[in-house]
């Protein structure tokens, strides 16, 4: 999770830079788009084209000693080739750790290994809390660290903030842009909602088996996916990613005619529970259905909705616009719009003058249509529409934005809304993102995506939401 907010591009011109003038001669128009191999998350400076580095391609089935450098975003071990520099990704590799690893596939610049033996372990070695930890898909990282993990996580976003958001990484000026990691006092029982997959058989790990046993076996299974596959699922008993209240569960069916592993389907139904869970944050109580989208770490969300109340920098005074792009069930807008007491003049005021909050799931807005009312907030209005498909009339029937609130789901900010928010010129942008890849992607767009209005971001923060 990364949250960075800046002004809008255009709205005040910042002391020339010489690292300024350098983008600005490669930003006269839009950012050419980035490729896929730009925002996977490798984390890494792009490989050498030298002759040595070309002289190296493996083959599929190569099977090669390796020591895993650093993480990539989404867990991956970076570990690179001997003499030549080639970057080789292996999953459940973790730094320092040496190992052998089987050449699966070559992607681009870069390889997969799947790894075979490991040979020395790796650095911040700790004991795994989970008995399923080595082969469960939900945890890749359980034996590492906390704090090695989190100085992992802040590398990663630094490193494609820099690489692909282009911001001087050694500037001392960036320096003090990027914050340092914001960590999650909980490591484990944090999540407020779990998605288990159900089978109809149970796959055994390959390290259970008994010489007899097939890894396959009769019985219904309800767990989660073994790494890799969508067809086998490993049936637990106790997850520690889960909070204790848990156990009190709700169960909803959706059903789902496609072909595909998806959590939201068609229909809906409540086999079991009430069709809506309660939290509380920031003050205010928040009723969420099972396909609205709501941060699963409730603990770090009231952490995180305050350094986001904090980046918006509200004057206080009742007078500001808010636009909550990407609004899901209206928390952030909500948090934002709500009323206080104001000692001075013994009267209850509210903070901003408008919230206008848009989010595509119909169910969503139904449920921050229903908080709104629920914690007596007069001053919402949430409108259900698709940010990937705005045209040029968007916005047009509001008043104009004083502070524009994004929280983009994974894939980040579409082309058609990034030149929205150049053409607003809001004074004030905060970008909360899960993906620190497309956050620099886009992050790059509306920084240095015009010519001669090029602002730098005032404050990124990574943020630890496990």
């Amino acid at each position: 999770m990364a949250v960075a907010a800046f002004p809008s591009c255009g709205a005040r011109r910042l002391k020339a830079r010489p690292w300024l003038h350098a983008v600005r001669s490669s930003a006269s128009s839009p950012s050419p788009p980035r490729s896929p191999a730009d925002i996977d998350g490798l984390g890494t400076a792009p490989t050498s084209t030298t002759a040595a580095s070309r002289s190296f391609f493996p083959k599929r089935g190569q099977t090669l000693e390796l020591v895993c450098e650093s993480l990539a975003f989404k867990g991956k071990g970076v570990c690179k080739v001997v003499d030549t520099g080639f970057v080789l990704m292996c999953d459940r590799a973790l730094p320092g750790e040496r190992f052998l690893g089987r050449v699966s596939r070559k992607k681009g610049n870069h390889a997969e290994v799947t790894k075979l033996k490991t040979i020395t372990p790796h650095w911040d070695l700790v004991e795994a809390p989970c008995e399923y930890a080595s082969a469960c898909g939900g945890c890749k990282t359980q034996n590492l660290a906390y704090e090695a993990q989190l100085r992992a996580k802040e590398q990663q976003v630094r490193d494609l903030i820099v690489r692909v958001g282009r911001f001087p990484g050694g500037d001392p000026e960036f320096a003090s842009v990027l914050k340092p990691i914001v960590p999650c006092d909980l490591k484990f029982h944090y999540r407020n909602k779990m998605e288990f997959s159900f089978g109809a058989w149970r796959w055994i790990p390959i390290d259970s088996l008994s010489d007899d046993q097939d890894q396959i076996e009769s019985g219904y299974a309800l767990g989660l996916h073994a790494p890799g596959f969508f067809d086998k699922v490993l049936h637990i008993e106790k997850c520690l990613l889960q909070s204790e209240a848990a156990n009190k569960v709700s169960i909803m069916n959706n059903v789902n005619s496609s072909v595909g592993n998806t959590s939201v389907g068609e229909e809906e139904y409540t086999l079991h529970g009430k069709p809506t869970i309660t939290e509380m944050l920031r003050g205010l109580t928040f009723q969420i259905s099972a396909n609205s989208f709501f941060q699963t770490n409730s603990h770090q969300a009231e952490v995180l909705y305050k350094l986001i109340e904090d980046c918006a920098g509200l004057r206080g005074d009742g007078s500001e616009i808010v636009l909550d792009l990407f609004c899901g069930t209206g928390t952030i807008g909500l948090t934002l719009a709500k009323r206080y007491f104001d000692a001075g003049t013994l009267l209850i005021i509210s903070r901003v003058r408008h919230v206008y909050g848009y989010e595509v799931v119909a169910e969503a807005i139904s449920d921050a249509q229903r908080n709104a009312e629920l914690n007596d907030i007069h001053n919402a209005t949430f409108i259900q529409g698709d940010l990937n498909k705005i045209n040029e009339k968007f916005g047009s029937d509001l008043p104009k934005a004083d502070i524009v609130i994004l929280d983009p789901n994974r894939p980040g900010l579409h082309m058609k809304l990034i030149k929205y928010l150049l053409k607003l010129q809001a004074a004030r942008v905060v970008y909360v993102s899960c993906n620190p890849a497309t956050c620099a992607r886009d992050l790059d767009y509306l920084c240095h995506g015009v010519a001669d209005k090029v602002e730098n971001s005032n404050l990124i923060i990574g943020f630890a939401l496990f």
